[in-house]
């Protein structure tokens, strides 16, 4: 069987989103690709992000092409699923555009929460809940009733939903195949900052090496995907990376949602330390002592971005962050991380337990030593999250994008968004309609 994968051309004018709006490797259609061929299936893989290609230069690579399935992700790179832009007007549009009689997949966070609505927003015919990793090769293969996380609609659009969700065995991955992936075009170096020491380097890259987090923390949005902690083999990270130094790349950033719990971070960090690569990621400074800090430093980091969230014990608590040290601890590992790299950040939430004055002082400490402080940021309770449930009381039903949407625009639109953010968003029934897209 034939699959395409598409990774649309996306664009976020009017949307709340905060994540990146770079193009970034859609690791989650190249993990699909290798496990695709392993099962004998041919796969088309087209990045229109990365190529700055429209609709119909796709359509025409297709009509090549001739697939059974078209595989399209409802938020950009695995990175940016646990806080995707809330609206489905990019995948709507382009698989209208793309006018294909194939059968039309959705993978992402979308659907996972809520399969129902992502069906009939974007006219897509089955959509895999989680990981699609392992679950996509099966859809030729096996009765859809039997793959875990699979809902489709069928002819007479009845939505049928099976049990579970895609989990992803990591270490059934092996290191990523780029030779047909033009890595020459990805010139972004993400959450690096001129002068902050990758200004020779010409590219960079996106790197897993593990998917999911032992936390529970109430805003994240990882709970029906990328949920258990689970690592890659070392030797295969190390493959993939030594084929990127090879292509060029001189900076790679890990998109896991927490880099530093594994029990084999070190030997990766050692093993990079010899390599002509820098590094950037997410972490919590909790994972960290000096002693692993400084080994950060040998192995060229780069990016040190850790979620605080709370300057005080109690908000830290409400959060559900279990964190193992307090906020004297916190400012001192940040302080030491900052003489060994370049880029230290320290991210801070809006909570009601965070005087003004506190969160003052802790910025004023941190910055004085040459680290970046956020100001406290509104955080948009994804569906799918703990922090949705104890909002409104319930799990996502249908409506749940439209209700968290609608929540978040009435709390912080008289106290204002993220500088990282537009500061005018539209309502989500706008955006899903199309308003705010630019034309390709």
């Amino acid at each position: 069987m034939k699959f395409a994968l598409v990774n649309p051309r996306w664009t976020f004018e009017g949307s709340t989103y905060f994540g990146c709006p770079e193009p970034h490797f859609p690791i989650e259609l190249l993990c699909a690709e290798q496990m695709l061929h392993k099962a004998g299936h041919e796969v088309l893989l087209v990045d229109a992000h990365m190529e700055a290609l429209t609709p119909a230069e796709v359509k025409t690579r297709l009509a090549g092409f001739g697939e059974d399935f078209l595989v399209v992700p409802t938020a950009p790179s695995y990175l940016f699923w646990r806080c995707p832009q809330p609206e489905l007007r990019v995948p709507r549009l382009w698989i209208s555009a793309l006018e294909r009689k194939s059968v039309k997949v959705l993978i992402g966070p979308h659907g996972s929460a809520t399969p129902r609505a992502a069906l009939q927003k974007t006219g897509a015919d089955v959509v895999l809940r989680g990981e699609p990793d392992q679950t996509l090769p099966l859809l030729p293969l096996l009765p859809w009733e039997t793959i875990s996380g699979c809902a489709w609609r069928s002819a007479d659009g009845a939505l049928h939903l099976g049990q579970g969700l895609g989990v992803t065995d990591m270490c059934a991955i092996d290191a990523l195949d780029y030779s047909r992936y033009p890595v020459e075009l990805h010139t972004h170096k993400h959450h690096v900052f001129p002068g902050h020491g990758a200004d020779h380097i010409r590219l960079g890259a996106e790197v897993e090496f593990a998917r999911g987090c032992p936390y529970s923390c109430t805003f994240c949005n990882k709970t029906l995907f990328r949920n258990k902690f689970r690592e890659r083999d070392v030797s295969a990270v190390l493959e993939e990376i030594d084929e990127l130094i090879a292509r060029g790349v001189g900076y790679v950033y890990f998109i896991d949602e927490i880099f530093g719990v594994g029990k084999q971070v070190r030997t990766l960090l050692e093993e990079i330390a010899q390599r002509p690569i820098s590094i950037g990621f997410q972490s919590r400074i909790d994972l960290w002592n000096e002693e692993s800090l400084d080994l950060l430093g040998r192995a060229h980091c780069i990016s040190f971005e850790c979620g605080v969230e709370s300057v005080t014990e109690a908000g830290r608590e409400e959060m559900n962050k279990n964190c193992r040290v307090g906020t004297e601890r916190i400012a001192e590992l940040l302080i030491h991380a900052r003489r060994h790299i370049p880029w230290v950040q320290a991210n801070l939430i809006k909570t009601d337990h965070d005087d003004a004055a506190l969160v003052a002082q802790f910025q004023s400490r941190l910055k004085a030593a040459d680290v970046w402080v956020s100001e406290p940021v509104p955080m948009f309770p994804f569906p799918g999250s703990p922090q949705y449930v104890e909002t409104f009381g319930a799990q996502p039903d249908e409506t749940a994008w439209e209700r968290a949407h609608s929540f978040y625009l009435g709390l912080f639109a008289a106290r204002g968004y993220s500088d990282i953010q537009e500061q005018h968003p539209l309502p989500l029934q706008q955006l899903e309609q199309g308003a705010g897209t630019c034309a390709y």
